[in-house]
């Protein structure tokens, strides 16, 4: 439960297709000591809400209605170098895992095969947040 008193996960959801964004948001609801602070369904939304919520982890679809997720990654990374990036695409060539990688992303997942390791880098990122906060950091 809460009662370590460690505060939650923050989580913004960036995906356009809305049923696949829903989908994110059941299952980050289902995960303990996570809270989802906003979703977004194109990239000038993301980057306003990233800005104004400062998660500490981001969702983001690679093909967004306006743009893509690397001008996410790009326009937020810079100026929030702690915030982790989790891509989840539809198209899993290594020319888009690099160029995401090199931009600031921490994970690269292929939605197909891969949307099932969401809940464990959220938990382990999670438990992380726990242990730093718990080591006494003023906070």
């Amino acid at each position: 439960g809460m009662e370590n008193n460690t505060p939650p996960l923050r989580i913004f959801v960036v995906e356009d297709s809305s049923i696949v964004r829903e989908r994110l948001v059941a299952v980050l609801h289902e995960l303990a000591g996570v809270y989802v602070v906003g979703e977004a369904e194109n990239a000038n939304a993301a980057v306003a809400g990233i800005l104004r919520t400062q998660p500490h982890l981001v969702l983001l679809d690679v093909h967004l209605v306006d743009g893509t997720g690397m001008d996410v990654v790009r326009a937020i990374h810079p100026r929030l170098p702690d915030i982790v990036f989790v891509v989840l695409t539809n198209y899993s060539e290594l020319i888009y895992r690099h160029a995401y990688l090199k931009a600031g992303a921490a994970f690269y997942l292929d939605k197909s095969h891969e949307f099932q390791n969401v809940p464990r880098i959220v938990m382990d990122l999670q438990q992380q947040n726990a242990l730093s906060k718990s080591q006494g950091d003023p906070q």
